[in-house]
């Protein structure tokens, strides 16, 4: 028996030292049985860089690129703004100042979804602890630009934001503190400084090229547009934070601005291979099979192209003819019509002295030629970097001088940037063509006035300038108060009939995240609360 015990015993210290042996011999395979196979631990940057460009263009993700065109740039800025009307159909909070959630939603849902994810992931990839740290230099100052793009749009549209705190998921951060608008912006101009500043063509390519819709990787491009952004924001704060602004203004110059219509940012866009992710959502927007936005032009726009003309189309506005597409396919200048915003049916039956009037055959409507679904989108102009320059040399911001100048500048970019739309078609592309001839006549019947008049004058042109970028029009309206426009007091609005002035938070961000909401947000979360640049 004892012979028994002592051979179990043997056994089974032996069986323990060979199954410790085994097991620290197996130590690596049992380990990766803990690690999920398809599970990505790296993504390829190109793929996100080229995904969050596509995505920059405002029509909301891979998933649908017309979301936020449809809801908040056209359904709520173009009407707002009043570059367009809406009688009925599609989606219009912004023609009578109504309450629609998608509205409010789509901006938070999609840029901080999609975009800013996106950039997020290239940012940490290529930072000090990513998988590819110290490398894809040029593309990670190219995100840092981009990042600064879409951040100061979803800030000019709901004021203070999640910012600091935002995007840290993977760190456990689910419910983000609010940042003040004040702070996101000194912070976007200090990013948009240091990142234009490094890139540099003598950095290796590594694969931007070839990503990169916006510029082919051309670095001095990208330069100016990261300049560009720097004194579309300094003029943004102008109002409020003079002192900035200066500084900004003049970093901005000094570093090198758009030059021509040659340096505007355009997204590519293609009819395939899929129409949900590569066509352009302001087109797909209007597809009438799709059941679509009307593309009626407002009272207001159509008036101003066709200023005090009684008669001579000589100096006539040559965006009337650009822009429109005409009254029931009629296209002289002199008899084309907007409709005017806050009509429904039947006040608009009134309106006109007809009953079931069709807004589509009576009034001005987007040229067909501007729509086509692969046609390019344009992200910021030249023209607007202008007139940026011409309020700055006028209001004595920055050391910029020749406010006359910079304005016939921007009026004749603003008037010949539309040829892209034509993609190489001869007839498009004398459609779309202004010579310098009509740009000349045209400043001559309107000399810019300096002063208080000058400054109008460059309003109303910036705002011209903006058509398709409504949210920037809206933006630029409500710092500056140009054009001059009259809101509409439709029945049952939700802004006591004035103009509204800033986004509703979106209704899952205030389900969960109220008190940080209440701690930090730009409250009363409503319509009519002013963003903190907006000291108009």
């Amino acid at each position: 028996m004892k012979y028994v015990r002592n051979k179990i015993n043997k056994i089974v210290v032996a069986s323990i030292a060979i199954f410790f042996f085994a097991v620290s011999c197996d130590t690596d395979n049992l380990h990766d049985l803990n690690i999920n196979p398809q599970a990505l631990n790296e993504v390829n940057m190109n793929y996100l860089f080229t995904a969050a460009q596509l995505g920059s263009a405002a029509g909301g993700s891979a998933g649908d690129n017309r979301y936020i065109d449809w809801r908040t740039n056209i359904g709520f800025c173009a009407y707002a703004i009043q570059q367009l009307a809406n009688a009925g159909g599609g989606i219009a909070p912004g023609d009578k100042y109504t309450d629609n959630v998608e509205s409010f939603n789509a901006p938070w849902e999609f840029i901080y979804g999609d975009q800013l994810k996106n950039i997020a992931e290239i940012l940490r990839q290529t930072g000090p602890d990513g998988f590819e740290a110290g490398q894809r230099k040029n593309m990670r100052e190219a995100a840092r630009i981009l990042r600064v793009f879409n951040f100061h749009r979803l800030t000019d549209y709901y004021g203070n934001i999640p910012y600091s705190d935002a995007l840290q998921g993977i760190q456990g951060t689910f419910l983000p503190e609010y940042d003040d608008q004040q702070t996101i912006y000194l912070d976007l101009l200090k990013e948009l400084d240091e990142a234009t500043a490094a890139l540099s063509a003598s950095n290796p390519d590594e694969g931007f090229a070839a990503a990169d819709l916006y510029y082919d990787g051309d670095i001095t491009k990208w330069k100016k547009w990261g300049y560009s952004l720097m004194l579309r924001l300094a003029m943004r704060i102008s109002n409020v934070d003079a002192t900035t602004a200066a500084t900004y203004v003049g970093k901005a110059v000094s570093g090198g601005v758009f030059t021509s219509n040659d340096d505007n940012t355009w997204v590519p866009m293609d009819l395939g291979p899929s129409e949900w992710t590569n066509q352009n959502g302001i087109s797909r927007a209007f597809a009438a099979g799709d059941g679509g936005q009307p593309s009626t032009l407002s009272k207001t726009l159509v008036d101003m192209l066709k200023g005090a003309n009684t008669g001579s189309t000589a100096d006539d506005d040559p965006r009337l003819s650009i822009l429109s597409n005409g009254v029931d396919g009629d296209t002289d200048p002199l008899i084309q019509e907007g409709m005017p915003n806050g009509l429904d049916q039947g006040t608009l039956d009134l309106y006109v002295g007809q009953t079931g009037a069709n807004a589509g055959v009576l009034f001005s409507r987007i040229n067909l030629i501007l729509l086509d679904d692969d046609d390019p989108y344009m992200l910021m102009n030249y023209a607007e970097v202008e007139f940026l320059l011409a309020e700055a040399a006028e209001r004595g911001i920055g050391g910029v001088t020749g406010a006359a100048a910079h304005y016939n500048a921007g009026v004749r970019a603003a008037m010949q940037m539309y040829v892209p739309y034509a993609q190489g078609d001869e007839a498009a592309i004398e459609a779309m063509t202004v010579t310098d001839a009509q740009v000349d006549a045209y400043l001559a019947a309107r000399p810019y006035t300096a002063g208080a008049a000058g400054l109008e004058m460059i309003g109303n042109q910036m705002w011209i300038s903006k058509f398709f970028n409504w949210w920037e029009a809206w933006s630029d309206w409500r710092r500056t108060g140009f054009p001059v426009l009259t809101p509409v007091n439709y029945p049952n609005n939700v802004t006591d009939g004035t103009i509204p002035v800033r986004l509703k938070l979106p209704t899952h961000e205030t389900a969960v995240n109220q008190a940080n909401i209440q701690a930090g947000a730009t409250l009363p979360d409503q319509y009519t609360t002013k963003v903190w640049w907006d000291a108009n």
